[in-house]
């Protein structure tokens, strides 16, 4: 489930990047959709782990990458090789790492939510 949630993020944020206009708006969404995708990704390579170490690497990613802007080698990247703008952006700015943390803690509550929902995995004898 979580790979689909993965595939759909990535899909719905490159449409927000490559086809709508570049607002703050549509800034603020394509933020929020990577800080979500960060989040599933993470679940989908280790979903055994408790969702608040998940919720705390994927945070520590997402302001890791913002603040790797401050050095302008991110945006020199893109220069070269544009699609590396889409994981390392360019620009700081300050508002991003407050959208990815409230990104984040709603991901991580929606996950809890879900998973309390379903039955629990009942795992094949060997």
């Amino acid at each position: 489930m979580a790979a689909i949630v993965v595939a759909v993020l990535v899909g719905v944020g490159l449409f927000v990047h490559f086809a709508l206009p570049d607002t703050h708006a549509s800034d603020v969404a394509a933020d929020a959709l990577y800080a979500a995708a960060v989040y599933a990704a993470l679940v989908v390579l280790v979903p055994r782990w408790p969702r608040m170490v998940v919720a705390a690497i994927a945070a520590g990613w997402c302001v890791a990458v913002e603040l790797f802007q401050l050095t302008g080698i991110p945006e020199q990247w893109g220069v070269v090789f544009t699609p590396a703008m889409l994981v390392f952006g360019t620009v700081f700015e300050p508002r991003d790492l407050v959208v990815y943390i409230v990104t984040i803690a709603v991901a991580v509550l929606a996950d809890v939510l879900v998973s309390r929902r379903r039955p629990p995995r009942v795992e094949a004898a060997r």
